[in-house]
Order: C-alpha cells, then structure tokens, then sequence
C-alpha cells in the first residue's frame, strides 16, 4: 500500500470514533496496526475538502458490496487454478490456516526481548518451528537475543526443516497456550527448509550472519552453500532491475542511502545514480563526498534497513528478487 494510501486510511480512521476505529483495528495484524498508528500520529490539520474527499473515496468504492458467500472455496480454486496445486499449496495454508497458528499470533504482537526470554529454555526444535511462524524480520531479531550456541543450532534445524507435523504442533501447544484450540491438524504445513533460513539470516548481518553461516557449514558445507545462493546482500542491489531500483529509491531516506552507500563499489553507486533524476543524484554525489568516514557497524545497519525495505516490496509483490557482514572498522 503506497503512503498516499495509507495517510488517506488514518485519515478515515480518526473521521470513524472511538468505537468504530477499535472495531477495524480488530481485524488488522500487527505491522499494518503499527503502519497505520504511526501514519495516524502524524495526520495534522485536514481541511474540510480532505475529509470529504477521503470519505467521499470509501463510499464509492464500498456502496453496494454484498456477501459473496464461501470465500475460502472460492480462495482456493483462484489460486490453484492461476498458480497450480503445487505452487497455491504453501500460500493456502499460509492464508486459510487460521487456527492452526493461533498461540503464535499472539508472539507477533510481542517484543522481541520478551519472546526470547520466553523460548529461551526450550528445545532448539521447538524454537526453530516457531521461528519459521513469525515474520522473518521478527525472528531474526529474536534469534540475535539467544546465545550464540543456541542460535547456530536453531538456524541449522530451520534450514533442515521440511514441514511441521501435527506431532510438533502439540508440542508447540504445550509451549504456547491454545496454539491448536481450532482443532486438529491433519495435514503438514510446508514451513522452515534452505529459504527461510536464508530469509531470516538476510536481517540478521554481520558477526552473527558469519557465524551462523560458519556452524551450518561445519554440518554441512552444501547446506551453507544452498542457503548462501538463496541469501540477498546490498550487493545484490545490482541484480536489481532500474524500475525495481526505482521503487526501491522512493521508500528509502536520503540519510539512510547516504550512510548505506559509503563503502560500496562504484558500480552499486552507479546503479543507484542511474536510477535517480540529475539533480538527486548530483546531490547524494555531493552528500557522500562531504560525509566523514563511518563506523561499518554503522553502514550494515543502514544497509540491514533498506534491506528491510526490499523484502517488503518483494512481499508486496511489488519486486522480485534474484545478505553479509564484516568485523568492525571504519570506511570511506
């Protein structure tokens, strides 16, 4: 959903009340509450004119819809239909699932502090199947709160990890309260294997990708080459095709691609400059040339943070794709 979208739903939002923006917050998960509130936060004065055009906008596009009975049906032949049984399975699951997962939703409205301090003391087994439920962004900063043993270990079980049998389930009930209170499982859910593992490691970066990377090679030097294949860098930026760089360059703050660039080669610069008007890219030239040398933990993090921004895009459908780190220096 682009900016423009989002600002236009705060603003609906704070024309609904109280009651009626608590009743649509229901139905929202946590990173589209979090978009949403903060877009809220920031909606200052609005004229007359806004408002109604904003309200004016939902009405037309909501006047006349009416139930159109077994949508989950209906989800199911669309998408075997447009995308093949094999393809459509995973993103079945994904989406009609539902209680299957119902503990872990409640993990993705928590810190991350707070569930690595809850699943700490478990099995790795355990914690890897309940990594592979969350966002890959969430799990990798779990993960980093976990000692280094433990995380190595739980990153290898994500990476071998086929599917969830009901077994795993019951056991996930057993950690997480009501996981499983919509009944039972009867089938696998094909979550975990080579790419998430490399998903998770993408956010991670650094010492602590290196090393994760270095104990699964030690098990298993295909493995580490299979999910080192699936990984995406800021390198790989230049796989990137212009208009995918193009979107990309809209989301990412000139402070954050400043930071982000020092460092990189010329040809990434390049990428970059070719895909922004003469006078931005003139500026940013200007901007990193006046910019003093950077802590690397520095660059990685601004790195980590439009990598972010890449996998949301991907996630969006709005760019596909074809992650690494460093010890700590300074560099120009």
């Amino acid at each position: 959903m682009s900016e423009q979208s989002v600002k236009e739903c705060a603003i609906l939002m704070l024309a609904l009340g109280h009651e009626e923006a608590a009743e649509v917050f229901k139905y929202l998960g946590p990173k589209e509450v979090q978009r949403l509130g903060t877009a809220m936060t920031s909606v200052g004065n609005v004229s007359r004119e806004q408002m109604e055009e904003v309200l004016r906008s939902f009405h037309d596009k909501t006047e006349g819809r009416v139930s159109l009975g077994d949508s989950n049906e209906y989800i199911r032949s669309v998408l075997k239909k447009a995308l093949g049984d094999e393809k459509a399975g995973h993103l079945i699951d994904r989406i009609l699932q539902g209680n299957e997962s119902a503990g872990i939703e409640s993990l993705k409205w928590m810190d991350s502090a707070s569930v690595a301090e809850m699943i700490r003391n478990e099995h790795p087994q355990i914690i890897a199947t309940i990594m592979v439920h969350l966002d890959r962004d969430h799990a990798s900063e779990i993960l980093n709160l976990l000692p280094e043993r433990l995380r190595n270990d739980v990153m290898l079980r994500i990476a071998t990890l086929e599917g969830v049998q009901p077994l795993a389930m019951r056991e996930l009930n057993e950690v997480l309260t009501q996981l499983l209170s919509g009944g039972e499982v009867t089938k696998k859910s094909s979550l975990g294997g080579v790419k998430v593992a490399a998903d998770i490691l993408n956010y991670m970066g650094g010492a602590v990708e290196a090393s994760v990377l270095a104990n699964i090679r030690e098990h298993d030097a295909d493995l580490a080459q299979k999910i080192q294949d699936q990984m995406f860098t800021f390198d790989n930026i230049l796989d990137l095709d212009d208009r995918s760089v193009q979107l990309l360059l809209r989301e990412v703050q000139s402070e954050t691609l400043i930071i982000a660039l020092k460092g990189t080669s010329q040809e990434l610069k390049d990428k970059i400059f070719k895909n922004m008007s003469a006078r931005a890219a003139e500026a940013l030239k200007e901007d990193l040339e006046a910019k003093g040398p950077v802590r690397l933990s520095e660059v990685e993090a601004e790195q980590k943070e439009i990598l972010k921004i890449v996998r949301k895009l991907v996630d969006e459908g709005q760019i596909v794709l074809g992650g690494k780190g460093g010890e700590e220096g300074l560099v120009e």
